[in-house]
């Protein structure tokens, strides 16, 4: 199955789920592409010792996980730098639902 996820939150516990359901659903052999938006994209400068969003970050990766940023999104917190993914528009947004089998948004 090909699952779209769009992540909107910096929420330490939020973030931390949605990229665990992520890396679940890709050990299962879904595809996964996640698609950061709003303060989403603030999520690998989350710190907080009992919801380890950037090590949940890096397993998505390892595991070939897809993931998107907003750019518009990272241009209006002054975030043009942004290492861990391309940076992404609303088209591409766009395309990551009509690609997905199922959508879902945390």
């Amino acid at each position: 199955m090909k699952l779209g996820i769009i992540l909107e939150t910096k929420e330490a516990e939020k973030a931390w789920n949605a990229f665990r359901f992520a890396n679940t659903a890709l050990k299962k052999g879904h595809e996964v592409k996640l698609f950061l938006m709003g303060e989403a994209v603030e999520c690998e400068n989350i710190e907080d010792p009992k919801f380890t969003v950037t090590e949940e970050m890096k397993k998505f990766e390892e595991a070939q996980g897809t993931l998107l940023a907003c750019g518009t999104c990272l241009k209006s917190r002054m975030m043009d730098d942004f290492a861990v993914c391309a940076i992404s528009t609303m088209n591409d947004c766009v395309e990551l639902v009509e690609w997905s089998d199922r959508v879902i948004t945390f």
